[in-house]
């Protein structure tokens, strides 16, 4: 059952949002969310390659989430672009329109939409732990909440994330002959790392594979302190350089860590920064010696307390363990549905088994 949040009968929510083979689409808006191939009008939650894609017609979101765009596909990546404005309304037709903080990466944000009386939140990706490179997620109370299931299992519970990065810098003071080269994701990731890195006391420079420098350089630019950064030149992996590098960190995106390219510096210790570390089986078929579980998507728990907090009578999930977490659902209550949206989990931790999330040139 719908709940009403202003004078006029709610909606049914398929009138408001549809799932479709490009995305959400809604109707009386005649736009999509986060869509999966190029449309006319395109919302997006956030940055990551997944959800904000090239070649749509005209974009709404965060302005940090446009920069990101600009900077990944080039300044030419929509026909137009709109900012998002933080707390603000944009209407379009009929139909309201507020962007939220999602907690995930840099300007990413949950989509609050609302038309005649009827409200649903599109969540895109989040979590919950705190995150010193973005704003916090904050919960919406709604009809439907629509959300990711990426780590939707109960054997998926994150520890601190200051606690894995205790567990790396321990390491470096034990071996401070050995390079530590840790795999994170260019976009997001990366940057949390260096962020959790910087709070626990480390002032040594943390060097970065190319791959990461440019998204690094634009949070920098947003005013995230990360400190002495340094990109790794090709000459400091020759045997006359890769001294230098010894007991050092070195952050790279997940596929280099397998390449080539990482065997090239001392003794390396190879880690690994996300949630698919707590299954040791999938550390060891990556070669991950130091698994970290530092995840940008909530948790099992996690999920069922922003579910609670959010008090919507539907939810709606869009990728991951999506049987499992609507079966949770209706054990609670309430109505599970799953979409099966195609196209989501290419990039980041929501990547499938053995499929790389990004390319190392």
């Amino acid at each position: 059952m719908t709940r009403a949040f202003g004078n006029r009968p709610p909606l049914r929510p398929s009138e408001l949002l549809i799932p479709t083979p490009a995305g959400l689409y809604c109707p009386p808006a005649d736009v999509y969310i986060d869509p999966v191939r190029p449309v006319a009008r395109a919302l997006i939650t956030h940055g990551h390659s997944d959800h904000a894609r090239a070649g749509h017609g005209a974009v709404l979101a965060t302005r940090e989430t446009l920069a990101i765009m600009a900077l990944r596909y080039g300044e030419a990546f929509a026909g137009s672009r709109q900012v998002a404005a933080p707390g603000g309304t944009t209407r379009i037709g009929e139909v309201d329109f507020r962007f939220v903080p999602a907690g995930h990466v840099l300007g990413s944000a949950q989509i609050v939409v609302e038309h005649k009386g009827l409200r649903i939140v599109v969540s895109g990706d989040y979590k919950r732990e705190r995150d010193p490179t973005c704003a916090p997620f904050e919960p919406v109370v709604c009809d439907v909440f629509i959300t990711e299931a990426t780590f939707g299992l109960p054997v998926f519970r994150h520890p601190p994330a200051s606690a894995e990065t205790a567990k790396l810098l321990d390491s470096v003071r034990l071996f401070p002959e050995r390079t530590h080269i840790v795999g994170a994701y260019s976009l997001g990731k990366a940057q949390r790392l260096m962020a959790l890195i910087r709070e626990a006391g480390y002032e040594r420079p943390l060097f970065i594979h190319g791959a990461v420098e440019k998204i690094t350089e634009l949070y920098q630019a947003e005013g995230i302190p990360l400190g002495d950064v340094r990109k790794i030149e090709p000459g400091e992996r020759k045997a006359e350089g890769r001294k230098a590098l010894a007991g050092e960190i070195v952050i790279c995106p997940p596929s280099a860590i397998q390449d080539l390219w990482s065997r090239r510096f001392p003794d390396p210790v190879t880690a690994f920064a996300s949630g698919w570390m707590r299954v040791r089986a999938r550390a060891r078929q990556k070669g991950v010696e130091l698994p970290l579980i530092i995840s940008d998507h909530a948790d099992w728990d996690d999920l069922q307390e922003t579910i609670r907090e959010v008090q919507a009578g539907e939810i709606w999930i869009t990728h991951g363990e999506a049987e499992a977490l609507a079966h949770w659902c209706g054990t609670a209550g309430l109505k599970g549905m799953p979409l099966h949206l195609v196209g989501y989990g290419d990039e980041g931790e929501a990547e499938p088994e053995g499929k790389p999330a990004e390319v190392a040139p």
